[in-house]
């Protein structure tokens, strides 16, 4: 595995693959690496002969009193775990390589409306900067195509919308949630719970599935459902952000006869802000 922390050094071996006409695939991370990266890895390597992955826990995503300082940093055994799935090239830029005029001193890409609601309304300035950092590392990466997970499903709708948008070249691939064996999906901010909350948090999942149950049974009365699900998220010991169920397609307020359906929530337990979401199908 080659490792390289700077765009030149990162698009001479990226030539060299242009030239040999090996397809690339993408998988940009914040590092902290679980079992739920390397899936997508897998993925990769299974779709293109070349696979990058980056690491670079991005600032600009990160809100006035969030977790950037004590964002979690494992670089060795991210390190480790990349050689054995066989990546081909880890990318390693520091913050002046990816924003050389600073902070807020460079261009920022933003879409608008599907980045105001949900985690957009409780975070605000969070996708633009996830849209902005996304939008560079496919500029220097400049793959055929990029992988993400499922679990952040609405950052996956955005970053769709943002590749169509701008005309970005490249196939953008979604993977389902890789889960704990009681259904926690996998996040590196599970580390913050402690072992009383890490017993509670898998009841967000329950819920989703409560509510998938509800759908597929015939329930369609969603601001019921919703409000139902979220009295039970409360029950367990959680503090919902939202609750809502929404079209698969576009994030918006479903309509009557709609058959693509998801189920997204948020909710805080101890220091971490968990994140689950369930698509739905209806007959």
């Amino acid at each position: 595995m080659q490792i390289v922390s700077t765009i030149d050094e990162l698009r001479r071996v990226r030539r060299d693959w242009l030239r040999a006409g090996e397809r690339v695939a993408f998988v940009p991370t914040m590092g902290n690496l679980h079992a739920g990266h390397l899936k997508l890895v897998r993925e990769a390597r299974a779709r293109a002969p070349r696979v990058v992955v980056s690491i670079f826990v991005n600032p600009l995503q990160f809100g006035a009193g969030e977790d950037f300082a004590a964002y979690p940093h494992t670089p060795e055994q991210d390190e480790a775990r990349l050689r054995e799935a066989g990546v081909d090239l880890l990318f390693l830029p520091s913050e002046a390589e990816i924003y050389p005029h600073g902070r807020e001193g460079g261009t920022f890409v933003e879409v608008p409306g599907l980045s105001d609601i949900l985690c957009g309304a409780s975070r605000p300035g969070h996708f633009r900067g996830v849209a902005t950092v996304v939008a560079k590392l496919f500029n220097m990466v400049q793959p055929e195509l990029a992988l993400f997970g499922e679990k952040d499903y609405q950052q996956l709708s955005i970053l769709r919308l943002m590749a169509r948008d701008l005309n970005i070249p490249l196939e953008l691939i979604g993977v389902p949630t890789e889960r704990e064996a009681d259904g926690l999906a996998m996040s590196s901010r599970n580390g913050y719970l402690t072992p009383e909350e890490r017993a509670i948090a898998p009841a967000l999942y329950q819920v989703l599935r409560d509510v998938d149950a509800e759908l597929t049974g015939g329930g369609r009365d969603l601001a019921t459902i919703e409000t139902a699900a979220a009295t039970r998220l409360q029950a367990a010991g959680l503090r919902p952000d939202y609750l809502t169920i929404r079209r698969a397609a576009d994030l918006q307020l479903p309509q009557a006869g709609e058959r693509r359906l998801v189920v997204l929530a948020a909710a805080y337990l101890g220091r971490a802000r968990l994140i689950d979401n369930l698509l739905i199908t209806l007959d």
